[in-house]
């Protein structure tokens, strides 16, 4: 069941994203998915997910949404208008999201510490070993790479075959993993920095400093934004130099984070203050807060423009 409802907005600046973007956001502790428009702040839909909903990854190519229940394994997929049009057992355990270049997904699998690939039918294609606790999956289309949170390191695969291409030690406790402008950036939630990879060689190429316990990572307007659990901020740096920009208050517990589909910003998801927020990537201010449901995570790319 879907239930339209309207939107707690606080507009605190101008809007900064087109009409036709849409976010899909996770609240694990109300079993809901909010269906988002980015442009305005409005709640188009509050769909009921049951089993701790928390791991997303928005695919607006193909008008649908991927969600994993955390308590369960259950894959859940959702319409643009948030209603229910399949659902898949997985795993117990299943967690992390990534979209497949075929329409399809990848999967990491928590406790049997596997990668699948699964394709537009939800067919597995392959299935491989990673590290222990894989978390975060992301994919450039080319390659795959898994956060192996409880070995410290990260593993690269080939995104056709699964093939093994390498594996990185990085920061403490690898959790959220992203693919950009040619390299591999991973979020090392106890080492409280990120490392950079170069995905093809599997070479180190540097760390940066964040905040207490990051979490997610995004890019907007050419600078890099790490949501910092503990600290309540967002780390903003130069994905160049790989220095630190500064630090943003933006609430409790921020977690998922992703890029507004035009490049101007991001918006982040607070476990605690159970809301989303908007940052400008040019004046890294708050822009825009709205209330959602109790336990907002969107732990994935939960963003997309509908085509």
């Amino acid at each position: 069941m879907i239930r339209a409802v309207a939107a707690l907005v606080l507009l605190i600046g101008p809007g900064i994203a087109r009409a036709g973007d849409l976010g899909f956001v996770t609240s694990q502790n109300a079993g809901a998915v909010s269906v988002v428009d980015l442009a305005t702040g409005a709640v188009l839909a509050e769909t009921p997910v049951a089993g701790a909903p928390a791991p997303v990854a928005y695919d607006p190519a193909h008008g649908r949404a991927y969600v994993i229940s955390a308590e369960t394994g259950l894959l859940t997929v959702l319409d643009e208008a948030g209603a229910v049009i399949r659902t898949k057992a997985l795993p117990e355990g299943a967690f992390g999201i990534a979209l497949a270049p075929d329409g399809g997904i990848f999967v990491t699998e928590w406790y049997r510490q596997r990668l699948m690939r699964l394709d537009a039918a939800l067919e597995t294609v392959w299935t491989v070993p990673t590290g222990r606790a894989p978390a975060g999956v992301a994919s450039d289309g080319a390659l795959v790479a898994t956060a192996d949170r409880d070995d410290d390191r990260v593993s690269i695969y080939d995104a056709a075959t699964g093939a093994l291409k390498s594996r990185v030690a990085v920061g403490g406790h690898p959790y959220a993993i992203a693919f950009h402008d040619g390299r591999l950036w991973s979020v090392d939630v106890m080492g409280d920095r990120i490392s950079v990879i170069a995905p093809e060689t599997g070479r180190l190429l540097g760390q940066v400093p964040t905040g207490s316990h990051p979490y997610g990572i995004a890019f907007a307007g050419g600078r890099g934004f790490v949501t910092d659990q503990y600290a309540g901020t967002v780390t903003v740096f130069d994905p160049q130099r790989l220095e630190v920009l500064g630090r943003i208050a933006t609430g409790d517990y921020p977690e998922g984070i992703a890029p507004l589909p035009d490049g101007s910003g991001v918006v982040v998801a607070h476990w605690d203050s159970n809301t989303l927020v908007w940052i400008d990537a040019a004046s890294l201010t708050v822009t825009r807060r709205i209330a959602l449901p109790d336990g907002p995570r969107a732990f994935g790319p939960f963003t997309g423009r509908q085509e």
